[in-house]
């Protein structure tokens, strides 16, 4: 029997449509879709626990905290939480957004939690934490694209624990009514020590991996970065194996240090979902990754590249912003 009998309950076919995530429904591989190959050793991880990821992940346990760490698997966890660096989710967990490649829903979100930011803030403080990276999803819904929200979150960390690196992955704050450069302006008023935000893939995927973004406008956000404050690290992120061609990498590099991008982070897709995300297209060899990086910091004058099959853009965040703001004078 497929017709809702009561409004507060769903259909399967609603609901299965809630979770289809990353490329737009009608370009889902659907059930159908092939499996992709098996990963190559280079991108196996062997588990490592030591006393402080053991210690941070009790803390989690005890007081229901949530990481993107754990939630979205990532395989640096061990590594991170050695070095007590954590990453954190912002303005919920439903993005007003669809990627290709993310594993975020796509869905209305909820209203913002006015209490999010000492939640966080407490969480940093908790965790002991030597560096926090901030990361968030897009809400469009919002005037000011949640940025006073953003502000508010690196003030409350900052104040909870003044000796912690603080980077916030930001998204292109295109707001209902607020300009982006107005919302950035807020964000870069409150001082994190990074400002992120992940171009994630070259020009001519960029419409089809990123709709609702804008290759051009993401570099402008990045530039704007600096005209608002000379000093601000800014950072960005490209993912490799989604169809993209080495030159074509190599480009948007160049695109990236145009606008004095000072960090980049370069890792392997890995396809969250067979039926709902866009295939693997290849796994890279380290050897690529390996140009990348002698490239961007040899050839183009980035103060740091982290370049690797599984890195990711929060991995090594806080010896990321040391290196690079030693080398800036920031």
């Amino acid at each position: 029997m497929s017709q809702t009998l009561i409004p507060t309950i769903r259909t399967r076919q609603q609901v299965e449509k809630d979770l289809r995530r990353g490329v737009p429904i009608r370009d889902a591989p659907g059930d159908g879709a092939p499996r992709p190959s098996s990963r190559p050793e280079w991108l196996k991880v062997r588990v490592q626990q030591g006393e402080n990821f053991t210690e941070l992940r009790n803390i989690m346990r005890e007081r229901g905290l949530h990481t993107v760490c754990e939630e979205a698997a990532c395989p640096n966890i061990y590594e991170c939480w050695e070095a007590r660096e954590a990453t954190f989710l912002l303005c919920g967990d439903l993005c007003t957004r669809r990627c290709a490649f993310c594993d975020i829903m796509t869905a209305k979100p909820q209203p913002l939690d006015p209490e999010e930011p000492a939640k966080i803030a407490e969480a940093v403080r908790l965790m002991g934490l030597r560096f926090a990276v901030i990361t968030g999803v897009a809400r469009d819904d919002k005037d000011d694209a949640a940025s006073a929200h953003w502000a508010a979150t690196i003030r409350a960390v900052r104040e909870a624990m003044p000796g912690c690196g603080i980077e916030v992955l930001i998204p292109d704050f295109k707001g209902r009514k607020e300009s982006p450069r107005a919302s950035l302006a807020r964000v870069i008023e409150a001082r994190p020590d990074v400002l992120a935000h992940n171009l994630e893939t070259v020009a001519r995927l960029h419409p089809k991996i990123r709709p609702g973004f804008g290759y051009r406008a993401s570099l402008d956000l990045l530039a704007w970065s600096k005209e608002l404050r000379a000093d601000q690290v800014t950072k960005s992120n490209l993912i490799v194996g989604m169809g993209e061609r080495e030159e074509e990498v190599y480009q948007a590099m160049r695109d990236l240090r145009e606008v004095d991008c000072d960090v980049l982070t370069i890792g392997q897709y890995l396809q969250p979902s067979v039926a709902w995300h866009l295939p693997v297209d290849r796994w890279v060899h380290p050897d690529e990754f390996s140009r990348y990086k002698a490239y961007g910091e040899q050839e183009l004058g980035f103060a740091w590249v982290e370049s690797g099959p599984l890195v990711r853009s929060s991995f090594h965040a806080g010896k990321q912003y040391r290196s690079a703001a030693a080398r800036l004078g920031a």
